[in-house]
């Protein structure tokens, strides 16, 4: 598997957590769960803005990995 493969596979399990969180801090009853789900979905969604960036880098660099 390439770098580019696996950083877009990581980006692709980041959106998945990320979602995850977010239908958990929706759904929960308790406060203050909510607000560690949703401050933790808000961590992944920076990580998220990062590896896309790196995967835009990656497909800048190497046009064979666009797509």
């Amino acid at each position: 598997m390439t770098v580019a493969s696996n950083v877009k596979t990581t980006l692709a399990t980041i959106k998945d957590i990320e979602a995850q969180l977010s239908a958990l801090a929706l759904n929960s009853l308790d406060e203050e769960a909510k607000r560690v789900f949703h401050e933790t979905a808000l961590t992944f969604e920076h990580v998220k803005k990062d590896i896309q960036t790196r995967v835009y880098e990656l497909e800048r660099q190497e046009p064979q990995y666009k797509g």
